[in-house]
């Protein structure tokens, strides 16, 4: 009988094994919270400070002079007149539809989660670029960050910093980083060795082949990956509204739990606009830094 039960059904852990192995890590993890939630909540009290300064600074100034800033910046960017009057477009139908003041909450969480993204995945990817050991621990991780579903990272964040900005922006922070550090590795691997070669054949150091030639060379893969990152964290507003990340993610969470399909979609095109905006002036940037370098190749 009990080879026909092995035969018929696959053979597992005990149901007590499994909640006591349940209750001894969700233990752990809870202790571990209570003991060092407050050192971690103050470690991140800088952040906090930039990201609500940052965020009263869009929704107080005059919206004009936000919608110049933004104007300024995506021509300054792209050097399209085309692309800075289709963002200007898109900003003022935002503000037309009352969604501005959620639309700037969105783009401050937005920009922070990018900036921490590529201040630390790039030099993530530059450690994996120049170290094959250091590739092999960190690409599991990646392969898990980018297949693990989203609501989990949530779990784990919450019981440890509770509900706010900063778990929030933590969490899309780790849902958003992988691109930025695959494309920053790939893009340095890239970089034709005849050109590493002939850089240190003129006496450069290993930090001046890296700031001179890999990185500069590697810049469309390392845009792209930012481009993918910023995608990424667009994608994630709406889950991380659930733990009290203001913006637009709120109203379309709003939309579901009470079935308003005019406020879901209006709000849902307000992001589809920021990610467009944001895909096509990154594009933009790329492919001018593209054509100075190639530019500068030439000369």
């Amino acid at each position: 009988m009990a080879k026909e039960s092995w035969l018929t059904s696959f053979p597992d852990m005990d149901r007590s094994d499994i909640i006591t192995l349940r209750k001894t890590l969700d233990g752990a993890y809870r202790d571990f919270s209570r003991e060092y939630g407050d050192l971690i909540e103050s470690f991140f009290d800088p952040l906090l400070s930039f990201l609500i300064w940052f965020e009263n600074l869009l929704i107080s100034s005059p919206w004009w002079l936000v919608l110049a800033a933004i104007a300024g910046f995506t021509y300054a960017a792209g050097r399209s007149w085309k692309l800075c009057l289709g963002v200007v477009c898109s900003m003022l139908a935002i503000g037309y539809f009352g969604m501005w003041e959620n639309t700037m909450r969105t783009l401050s969480v937005i920009t922070v989660c990018t900036l921490l993204s590529i201040a630390l995945g790039v030099p993530i990817g530059i450690a994996m670029a120049r170290s094959d050991r250091v590739q092999k621990i960190v690409t599991p991780m990646l392969d898990i960050m980018q297949t693990m579903p989203a609501f989990v990272y949530l779990i784990p964040v919450v019981m440890l910093l509770g509900i706010g900005k900063i778990p929030g922006v933590i969490a899309v922070v780790i849902y958003a980083i992988p691109p930025v550090i695959r494309l920053t590795n790939l893009g340095i691997r890239l970089v034709d060795e005849e050109v590493l070669e002939a850089a240190t054949a003129y006496g450069a150091s290993p930090t001046q082949r890296l700031l001179g030639v890999q990185l500069p060379l590697a810049m469309p893969n390392i845009m792209a990956g930012i481009n993918q990152t910023i995608m990424m964290a667009l994608a994630m507003v709406v889950i991380a509204s659930m733990i009290g990340v203001k913006g637009l993610g709120q109203p379309v969470l709003k939309s579901i739990t009470n079935q308003y399909f005019t406020l879901g979609l209006l709000n849902g095109l307000a992001i589809v606009a920021l990610a467009i905006i944001f895909d096509r002036v990154s594009q933009a940037y790329a492919r001018r830094t593209q054509r100075h370098l190639g530019g500068a190749g030439h000369v």
